[in-house]
């Protein structure tokens, strides 16, 4: 009896951690399941209707963060009899906290108790994508599709209950690592995240602590969900910062294993811009609008360029270069190669049924706000190019946004495990951008779409760059040289690869 009792843990504290989850950018919550009318529905719970979000859902982005923290990008799990890695996976942090991992059966019970959550809807938004031709730049047959998306602004009340023995101390640290993660929007929630779904914050932390050992403790933690409760004995002080409510310091970003690239590029818009809103606003107004989308804080819906749009046209000029500065005279090896390293950085663009080493894009692209522009309805008329009038029937209207000498668009991209090659991909884009030789949205073809380079950022694990527009030159900080090695170090891989070949 003595020894069963031994495996049994001995809770002495009890800690209720609850806040208000804000989504900053639309997200998508599914079941898996279709639907009649759209073919990736919300997930909604049954009894009320709302919008749910599972706590496995939260749970497991929260162990992805730490571990990625603890260990670094795309470390894979131990396999069943690796002995030594299953033992090393127990020890980490994370697993402290979350209990055990996949494919551990023996694994720890987790001491962390992450609760469903029902929100309370802001909207729905209804977005279309579509799979592009990288040949061609058209839509593909039968590569349509539809989703629902909760609107920016929707709220989903959280609670986290730490269950501690002994004093907690290490716990604490790695859940509070954890919210702030969530806190400061590293950690993102939903479907298409890595192409600025699911950006969040949290709001209003409480914090309450309950001393078992403790008569009054116990009795508040009997009571806390009942009309009886008892005056609350240990209720943490009514200051903003969860670390300081659950009594630690910051962790130390020394800690991070991470290695990540970020580049925040901020664009005037030269003339107009079309992405086009596969849902018009009223069925008397334009046949085609610009996307618009929710934001907290604003009544009126913004104009935005979602991260899917960024990331397709980054994706297609990155593919043209690659091709464009291998030789000429293996086409095919250069198709593969080029492809091979383009889909390394941003994810391949076809997965296959059945293929489990497909790895998700080391791209992640945030949802970008079009800031002080206007619009202009706009009637155009298609022409028939032998009679040189009019075509029957193909009178439209369109509404696109119309840049103004102050508008400003922001790219934001995170580039995770950069290697100085890809870096050197990454400043070919961005003067293509900068220099408004890429344009992004539909109707480029009539000079839509075209960006000014304002400014931009680059930060590496190896250094930072600011980029600044000077009249026709541009102004780089501390120095241009590094930079011009990293484009050399893409040029020189990429023609490596082919010798390979």
């Amino acid at each position: 009896m003595t020894k069963e009792r031994a495996l049994h843990r001995s809770i002495t504290e009890r800690w209720v951690v609850t806040g208000t989850l804000v989504l900053l950018s639309p997200a998508h919550f599914g079941g898996g399941e279709s639907d009649p009318l759209v073919d990736m529905p919300l997930l909604v719970d049954e009894a009320s209707g709302r919008p749910l979000l599972p706590g496995a859902s939260i749970a497991g982005a929260l162990r992805n963060y730490l571990r990625e923290w603890e260990t670094g990008y795309g470390k894979p799990l131990p396999q069943p009899g690796e002995a030594e890695a299953i033992k090393r996976e127990r020890n980490f942090k994370v697993s402290r906290l979350l209990g055990g991992f996949r494919g551990d059966d023996e694994g720890a019970q987790s001491p962390l108790i992450v609760f469903d959550s029902v929100g309370r809807l802001a909207g729905v938004e209804l977005r279309d994508g579509v799979k592009i031709d990288p040949e061609t730049r058209t839509a593909e047959d039968k590569k349509k599709f539809d989703l629902q998306l909760l609107a920016a602004g929707t709220e989903f009340p959280l609670r986290f209950d730490l269950a501690v023995s002994g004093d907690g101390l290490e716990l604490r640290q790695t859940l509070t690592l954890a919210l702030v993660g969530l806190e400061d929007g590293e950690i993102t929630l939903g479907a298409r995240k890595r192409r600025g779904f699911g950006l969040v914050t949290v709001k209003n932390w409480q914090v309450w602590k309950y001393n078992l050992h403790d008569k009054a403790g116990l009795l508040a933690w009997l009571s806390s969900e009942r009309g009886w409760k008892t005056a609350h004995p240990e209720e943490r002080p009514e200051v903003k910062e969860i670390f300081t409510k659950l009594g630690i310091s910051l962790p130390d970003k020394k800690t991070d294993c991470r290695q990540t690239a970020r580049l925040s590029a901020t664009f005037a818009l030269d003339g107009t811009l079309m992405i086009r809103s596969g849902f018009g606003e009223a069925d008397s107004g334009p046949d085609m609008v610009h996307l618009h989308s929710a934001r907290p804080g604003k009544k009126e819906r913004q104009p935005v360029i979602p991260g899917t749009s960024w990331a397709g046209i980054l994706r297609h000029r990155a593919l043209k270069i690659a091709r464009t500065i291998l030789s000429n005279e293996k086409r095919d090896d250069e198709l593969i190669v080029a492809r091979g390293f383009v889909d390394g950085v941003f994810g391949p663009s076809e997965i296959k049924g059945g293929d489990k080493n497909t790895r998700a894009s080391r791209v992640s692209i945030r949802e970008s706000e079009i800031v002080d522009s206007s619009a202009l309805v706009v009637t155009r008329v298609k022409i028939d190019r032998f009679t040189g009038g009019a075509f029957e029937s193909a009178l439209f209207t369109e509404q696109p946004v119309v840049g103004k000498p102050e508008t400003r668009v922001t790219l934001d991209l995170t580039l995770r495990d950069p290697k100085e090659a890809e870096l050197g991909l990454l400043l070919l884009l961005l003067k293509d951008l900068w220099t408004g030789d890429l344009p992004i949205g539909g109707e480029s073809g009539v000079g839509r779409g075209r960006l000014e380079g304002v400014e931009a950022s680059l930060e590496t694990p190896d250094g930072s760059w600011t980029f600044k527009a000077e009249g026709e030159k541009v102004l780089v900080t501390p120095e241009a040289e590094t930079l011009e090695k990293l484009v050399a170090a893409f040029n020189n891989e990429m023609k490596a690869k082919v010798s390979h070949e």
